[in-house]
């Protein structure tokens, strides 16, 4: 190893398909070089369309989804809303009314949900708007201590930098009570046009949690095939394509986090160069048949997913806190619907959609990553689930890349596969 050169620290797999296996680097190469503008402007017209998650259903047409997700009624909002006392009736410190407002936002747009100092977030702006309809006394505080005026606004998830959402929940009170739901909606509606979009505001009971109430969350990830049969990975590693400005290495650099001693008991660390030469024995393309076998293995199971998380704090990365019930995961590949192109030039993507009770930091996106590296190194039929056992998350790929993912419902009624976009054989 030449003095200086990059050190690289990779996971110690034992089984059958070591040698076939992608490294991090190779991973993150694979699935960046794709045509991702197309899916962030498809994305993009879902927003703006204001109907998103009904247009969602064009990637898949000779499915029915008479009982899908709707945007009159999105996310099983009849138990909650009926259930609202009157506010002429409240007292004390029920006085106060609560909204539920569903947003339907693009990823590309904006540096996330998470207000941050700076950066142009879906929570900044929406709780910015949100000021308008406080009450003078919380006003007055917050002018008192040199505070913007503006309104909480709490969300059923974060989603990060990227990723877009057709129906995001969230809940903002006040003590006014003159503020109309149609007056929510409007003024959100005046911040981003296009871009960010209020899709049905309601007043709900003051227990109402967009959280906790939630009882599945649906995600979407959209992945661009290659034309050329994805053979996009080169046997040699000088051949593979690189992001431009040192991008990939800041990305492969942060890579899962593990005290020293983890990673020195399940880890190798070793210069690429000095790698044995075995980049013939990959597979430079993967089955979307086979990426869908491995996710339909996590169906109906309530399974540990710390290994497939990232960023995530100390307390929740042990224990029960990392448990997830997934009610939903399949793969299949179809074309990115277009008015203005013949179906032979459309784009061919594949589409993984995911339901479960919750999902962990950036689960969604290395739970992708790594069941399209298993699939590529021909991994049994449960190798997630064998994952799963691993004990340093540099086990599982890096992260996809966050333009391809959509948060598409939240639902606070039982979950029935009736919702789902793909379902049955394809």
């Amino acid at each position: 190893m030449e003095k200086g050169a990059k050190v690289y620290f990779h996971y110690n797999h034992t089984d059958a398909c070591r040698l076939s296996r992608w490294t991090t680097r190779e991973s993150f190469q694979y699935l960046y070089a794709r045509p991702w503008q197309k899916v962030v402007d498809f994305y993009a017209d879902l927003v703006g369309s204001g109907n998103g998650a009904s247009t969602l259903r064009r990637l898949f047409p000779s499915e029915d989804h008479s009982a899908g997700v709707t945007v009159e009624m999105p996310c099983g909002c009849e138990e909650i809303e009926t259930s609202t006392e009157p506010s002429k009736h409240r007292t004390g410190r029920w006085k106060r009314l609560t909204f539920k407002i569903v947003l339907s936002y693009h990823g590309g747009t904006f540096d996330g949900w998470q207000k941050q100092p700076g950066l142009h977030t879906v929570q900044g702006i929406v709780e910015h708007f949100l000021g308008r309809f406080v009450d003078g006394k919380k006003a007055k505080q917050l002018k008192e201590k040199s505070m913007p005026v503006e309104g909480g606004a709490i969300v059923a998830g974060r989603t990060d930098k990227g990723v877009t959402a057709l129906q995001q929940v969230c809940a903002f009170y006040t003590w006014r009570k003159d503020v109309k739901c149609e007056d929510i909606k409007d003024t959100i509606n005046e911040a981003v046009p296009g871009k960010l979009r209020a899709l049905h505001v309601a007043e709900v009971g003051r227990v109402f949690h967009p959280n906790f109430a939630a009882k599945w969350r649906q995600y979407f990830y959209i992945l661009p095939l290659n034309d050329n049969g994805e053979s996009i990975i080169s046997s040699s590693e000088s051949d593979w394509t690189r992001t431009s400005d040192g991008e990939e290495d800041d990305h492969i650099n942060r890579l899962q986090e593990g005290d020293e001693k983890e990673q020195q008991q399940t880890s190798s660390h070793v210069n690429e160069d000095d790698r044995p030469d075995i980049g013939g024995l990959k597979r430079r393309s993967f089955s979307v048949s086979k990426v869908d076998q491995l996710l339909t293995q996590l169906e109906g199971k309530t399974l540990s997913y710390k290994m497939f998380a990232r960023d995530t704090k100390a307390s929740r990365s042990v224990g029960p806190p990392t448990e997830c019930f997934m009610f939903h995961a399949r793969a299949a590949e179809t074309k990115l619907p277009s008015d203005t192109e013949d179906y032979a030039n459309l784009q061919s993507v594949m589409c993984v959609e995911l339901v479960a009770n919750r999902f962990l930091r950036k689960m969604v996106r290395v739970l992708v990553a790594t069941a399209i590296r298993e699939a590529a190194a021909g991994a049994d039929d449960d190798a997630l689930i064998k994952l799963m056992d691993a004990t340093c998350r540099r086990a599982t790929a890096p992260p996809a890349p966050p333009e391809g993912l959509c948060l598409v419902n939240v639902g606070y009624e039982e979950f029935k596969q009736e919702f789902c976009l793909i379902r049955g054989a394809w």
